[in-house]
Formats: structure tokens, sequence, C-alpha cells
């Protein structure tokens, strides 16, 4: 039988066939937390290492573990990896693991951790994650011992570490290849899963971190706004993720939740397709991130709830080139330049999808502050469980996010030549070279200063508007603890092995 995420109209036929939840009281506490999530639909997979939706990192998180993960702040703290170093040239590293077990009782090794970053790095699997072990030289790398690893590579990295904790980067059991029913060593053991469907996880009793305080924990998909929070009012699920800017204001007088807030800590933007026209135009990039209005934008698109971006990813982070001046919005200059590049009433379309809950209301505002400069931009909706891998081939301005990760990280997979998620196609010699020499610099504070050279090219050149950092928000019923205001891809979000229900 197929499974279908839960719409406003299942919802409310659900509701009627429901007792407790139609008479608004919460259902029994049997010991399951059941979360809603936006899904991808039937092509959906438990494999970590394809994790474009943050409901597959959520799943890959509790199934799976990495070697370090990240804190609020994108430093790093020790997860399977309980120690590392770098030789002085920052070409060799050694990893020593902490004793953990998969959910079938043999350890996590070395070989799992060879295995696992040799298969992330395979173009065949086409992984997001690819660029972080892009510098791995398996062929010299090795198993030093069952519970250390030493992997060289081919050039210095001294930001090497950085790539172990990011989406995708989860370690598998050697030879893993099929991911229908997957072993892992996370927090929860795989119980059932179907792809668009709901996914059912048991406690791991054996965890190396301790046991989950809750016995289950149940994914539903619910891809509508609307109806994940209407189904956490009714008592149907008790945490629901991602919610707009607008719906937080809405809740944050209701007694029956509480909101996690993660105030500014996800890039909201719109890429632009350089490898083609209109923008292979250097003149309409330019025209565009001069033409659109970012306080109108945080104003109504996040209901005056976000911060205004500078067209760069990471504020607040650790890198952030904060010396760069805030580009402010020149109605005169973008008219000039889309009057030089002769685009006079250019038709083209804005891709949008109900994927992030602000997105259809940017798109729109963006639509009308670029006619105002003279280009006829149009929304164009695409649904939200394919959303990410169509615009990653398709049109030429596609709204985009990005939550919390290294600085470093970012540039390296956005905005290197042929990056593993390059999708705009910038391609800059200088940038790369910058990188290079960036993560060869042992010093941090000089590795950092030329990582900020790297972004005033990215701020000029790159393709990206970043228009704003929006909150990030989740409601959760008011019978859960233990789950606590994180942003996203950090450790702490979408951490269920803590939680625990009244």
């Amino acid at each position: 039988m197929t499974r279908h995420p839960l719409t406003r109209r299942r919802l409310l036929a659900l509701a009627a066939l429901t007792p407790l939840a139609a008479c608004g009281t919460a259902p029994a506490d049997t010991g399951r937390l059941r979360v809603a999530f936006a899904a991808g639909g039937s092509k959906e997979t438990l494999d970590p290492s394809q994790v474009s939706l943050f409901v597959d990192q959520a799943r890959a998180k509790a199934l799976f573990d990495t070697l370090v993960a990240y804190n609020a702040d994108t430093s790093l703290r020790p997860r399977l990896a309980e120690s590392w170093e770098s030789d002085a040239a920052g070409t060799r590293w050694r990893i020593r693991l902490r004793q953990a077990a998969f959910h079938d009782g043999r350890p996590v090794t070395a070989d799992d951790v060879l295995y696992s970053f040799r298969r992330i790095a395979d173009p065949a699997l086409a992984s997001s994650s690819r660029q972080y072990f892009a510098k791995v030289d398996f062929a010299r790398s090795k198993a030093v011992s069952p519970n250390e690893i030493e992997l060289t590579l081919t050039a210095p990295d001294f930001e090497f570490p950085s790539g172990w904790g990011a989406p995708g980067a989860e370690i598998v059991p050697a030879g893993t290849t099929d991911f229908t029913a997957p072993v892992g060593s996370g927090p929860f053991r795989f119980v059932s899963f179907t792809p668009g469907g709901a996914a059912v996880f048991r406690k791991n009793e054996s965890h190396w971190d301790g046991a989950p305080s809750i016995d289950e924990l149940e994914f539903v998909p619910v891809n509508e706004e609307t109806a994940r929070v209407n189904a956490l009012l009714s008592g149907q699920v008790d945490y629901a993720h991602d919610l707009a800017a607008g719906t937080a204001a809405r809740l944050a007088g209701d007694g029956r939740v509480s909101l996690l807030e993660a105030k500014g800590t996800t890039m909201q933007g719109m890429m632009l397709r350089l490898t083609q026209p209109p923008f292979s135009d250097q003149r309409l990039v330019r025209a565009v991130l001069s033409g659109v209005d970012r306080e109108a934008l945080n104003r109504v698109a996040l209901a005056g709830r976000g911060e205004i971006g500078n067209d760069l990813f990471g504020k607040g982070l650790r890198g952030y080139a904060a010396d760069i001046p805030q580009r402010r919005r020149d109605v005169d200059l973008a008219r000039s330049l889309v009057r030089e590049a002769g685009a006079e009433g250019l038709a083209f379309a804005v891709e949008t999808s109900d994927v992030d809950p602000g997105f259809a209301t940017a798109a729109t505002l963006i639509s009308q502050q670029l006619k105002e400069i003279g280009l006829a931009a149009t929304p164009n909706t695409r649904a939200s469980s394919t959303y990410f891998s169509e615009v990653k081939t398709k049109g030429v301005a596609a709204l985009t996010r990005t939550a919390t990760l290294p600085v470093p990280t970012f540039l390296n997979q956005r905005f290197r030549t042929r990056g593993s998620n390059n999708v705009n196609g910038f391609g800059s010699p200088e940038f790369d070279a910058l990188l290079d020499r960036a993560t060869a610099t042992a010093d941090e504070r000089a590795r950092l200063a030329l990582f900020g050279d790297a972004q005033r090219i990215v701020h000029e050149t790159g393709g990206l508007l970043a228009w704003g950092f929006s909150t990030w928000t989740i409601a959760v019923s008011k019978r859960v603890s233990g789950v606590v205001t994180a942003p996203p891809n950090t450790f702490d979000w979408a951490r269920f092995d803590r939680a625990r229900l009244s």
C-alpha cells in the first residue's frame, strides 16, 4: 500500500474518526513521540548520504552517528571520534574512535569510517557531501588499528574536520549498499519506513551516549504547514517542524504549545544560474542584487522576525565577513544596468515552492520589486517533495535556504568550481586559489582572513542574493520536554533521544 503525506483534507477526516483528537485532548502516552515534518514523497530513502530535506537529516540523525557534531556556533564536539590531530602540514589526520556499536552488535571500527567516507566521495553516488572528502587519498589512507584511522590528503586542509559533522557524513557499516532496513549506530533502531509515509524507530538501549528517554519515535509526513500546526493542536503529533514567522506570532500566546525559536539561523536567498542567459551577464546579476529591497522582504516574508542579509552566508558565525559593507537597494543603478544590458522587459521565472513557509511570499515580493527595475519576473511554484533536486538543473533563478554550517564548509560546497552543491555554476580560479591557501594555513586568524577575501569575490560575482536570515521555529506540545532550541544542522536540533513525554 502506498502512503501519502497528511494533507489538510486528510487531517480533517482523521480528526472526525479519532475521538480524542476531535475533542482536543492529547492521546494517551504510549512512549511514542510523533514528529511532523514536510516529506520528500515516494523517492525518499534512508541512505544518510542523500539528505536534501530536513526530514532526511533528522531521520539520519536518529539512526546513525557522525564523527563530530556542530555546536550552535559551528565549533566541533566529539561524537564517534573521541579525538583527532593532524601533522604540521595538515595533510595527515589521525582519528581515534570511541567504543561504540552498531545496532546489530558489531563494533564501529576504522574500516567502517574508511568505507563510509570512500562511499560519500564517489561521484557516482552524487552525495552533496562529496566535496568534504574530495582531498582524501584513499589509496594511502588506512586503519591503524580497529579504533584508529589515518587519513592522508592530497593537499593541506586545516578545516578538514568540519566536514565530518556535515549532513550526509554519517558512518555506516562497511559494505552497506541496501538501506531499506538500515543498521546504524545512532540512538534509535529501524522498525519500519515507507517512502513518502511514516518512519518508526525504536530506542537503542545500548547507545554509547545513553539510551533515549522515549520508547519509540515516529516521523509523520505533513507537507502543508497549516496541517502540521493543526495536527499539533489536535494532539495527533507532539512536534511540528519548520513554521512560518507569522504562524509563530499567532501561536505565541497559545497555552497548548511551546515555541522553540532559533533566531537568525537560516539564510534565505535566491540563486542565479550564472551559466545560462540572462544571468551569464554579470550586469543583470548586479541589477537583481541592487534592485531587491531586503528590509521589505524581512518585514513581509519574515513578519519582521528575521535579520537583513548581505548576500553572504553565515551571518554571526565564525569566519563570516562582517566587514563587507551592507548592500543597499539602489533602484536607479539597477535600472541603468538593465538598460545597459538591453534587457528591459526581460521575462524569467522565479522558482519557488512551499518547502519553506516563507518562499511563496518572498517570491511574489521579489518579482514585484524586480518589475520596478524593468525585469518581468514571475513566480513558478514547484512541488515541495522534489523542489531542491529540480532546481539543481531547472530554471535560472530559484529561491533557496541554508541552515547552519561552518562558513568554510559552505564556501567549498557551494562556490568552488565543480563543487558538490555548486548549482548556480559559479567558477573563479582566484576564488579557488584563495580557498586552497586558506585551508593550507595553520594559523586560524590568517586562515579566516583569507576566507574573508574569498567572500568578497562571492559578494560581487557569486550570483547569490542572500536577502535575510530567518528565525527557525518549531512548536511542541506542552507534554514534551527535553527538546531544546537549536539552529538546524547543529547537535541539539532534532535531537529526540533526550525528549520526554509527560
